[in-house]
């Protein structure tokens, strides 16, 4: 059978952009008579037939953007959120907010009902059961059909727009550092497993560090854990098995629970045992000893994705996907001590313009 003709496909046949076919099909004034005529004699030539997502474009834009969080109870995700906010409100556009509950199926429901309840365009961070699966149609469904989409934090290399991330790899090769800076040899890392690319990203930037200093990895001293089950049991046991004398967990949650299972064990942190977490959340502000962490300045990415998706609304921006990537930072805690010749390269400015690969 004939794969479905797209917007995209009869936009590059007539070498016009999508939003041009999009509105010659639905007669649109801003497009003239004998351009809409070629759109419309092609699209019925080739059996074109708009779905649900595309429908939701016919009264044209409602100034509402959707933005799908893999969870709602999370610093980083409400920070995002609250730059996404900032800049769309300045510009006239509503913001709608809902949760995948990091399900899959729940994700592809949200993404078809927004889309046809009239949403000019996403900006989401994809679920851990759609990374584990790699099924993205419901994304390149909405893309095919002229809709803008921006990816955050959670991205991946098959789905064709714009993304805002951080160099997670960098983020975590640069935390090593610090802790090699500060005498530290045994240091274990904590981990999701390799589907998240996150997860992935940070346990590279483990390794890539290690070899830097001279340090031949070990699988032994990397933990890599099941995002769906409780992770207090398979750290304690992490703990057990390991003599540890520093501990980079990738998300806060991990390294908090490190933290204090290490305390259980009598051990003094940051004397014996530093740890740095990923986040820089509520818990990281509050846990005792407080978390040193790796700020990935959500907000800033909030306002950067935003920026990207308004642009792609406006009809001014023809440029190919850009990937924008923000710089992290430490913020140095209880959890470990500062050394005074160390002072991370991630605090650069960010090149708003920078093109880096997933």
């Amino acid at each position: 059978m004939k794969d479905k003709i797209t917007l995209k496909q009869i936009a590059k046949e007539m070498g016009v952009s999508i939003s041009t076919v999009s509105k010659a099909l639905k007669d649109s004034y801003e497009i003239g008579e004998e351009t809409k005529e070629k759109i419309r004699n092609y699209a019925k030539a080739n059996n074109y037939r708009p779905n649900r997502i595309a429908l939701s474009l016919k009264d044209g834009r409602t100034r509402t953007i959707a933005v799908i969080l893999p969870e709602i109870v999370h610093h980083f995700f409400s920070q995002v959120v609250d730059g996404i906010e900032k800049i769309a409100n300045k510009a006239g556009y509503n913001v709608l907010v809902c949760s995948s509950n990091e399900s899959f199926a729940k994700e592809v429901v949200n993404m078809d009902t927004l889309a046809h309840g009239k949403i000019d365009g996403f900006i989401i961070s994809l679920s851990k059961e759609t990374q584990m699966k790699q099924d993205y149609h419901h994304i390149q469904e909405v893309i095919n059909q002229g809709m803008p989409i921006v990816m955050f934090d959670r991205v991946v290399d098959e789905i064709d727009c714009d993304k805002v991330v951080v160099n997670d790899a960098e983020a975590v090769e640069q935390a090593v550092d610090y802790l090699w800076s500060n005498g530290r040899r045994r240091i274990g890392l904590i981990s999701s497993l390799d589907y998240l690319s996150v997860g992935r990203l940070r346990t590279e930037g483990y390794i890539q560090s290690l070899l830097k200093h001279g340090l031949n990895p070990d699988e032994g001293s990397i933990l890599k854990i099941n995002e769906f089950l409780d992770c207090e049991a398979p750290i304690q046991e992490f703990m057990e098995q390991n003599d540890f004398d520093a501990i980079l967990g990738v998300n806060e949650i991990y390294a908090i629970t490190a933290m204090k299972i290490l305390q259980r064990k009598g051990l003094h942190i940051p004397q014996q045992v530093e740890i740095i977490g990923f986040s820089d959340g509520i818990l990281s502000r509050y846990s005792t000893p407080s978390l040193t962490s790796v700020d990935q300045h959500g907000k800033e990415m909030g306002e950067t994705a935003a920026h990207l998706l308004l642009r792609r609304l406006a009809d001014t921006d023809d440029e190919p996907p850009q990937t924008r990537v923000i710089p992290t930072s430490l913020k140095f805690r209880g959890s470990s001590g500062r050394p005074a010749n160390f002072s991370p390269s991630a605090e650069l400015p960010i090149d708003g313009h920078q093109q880096q690969p997933q």
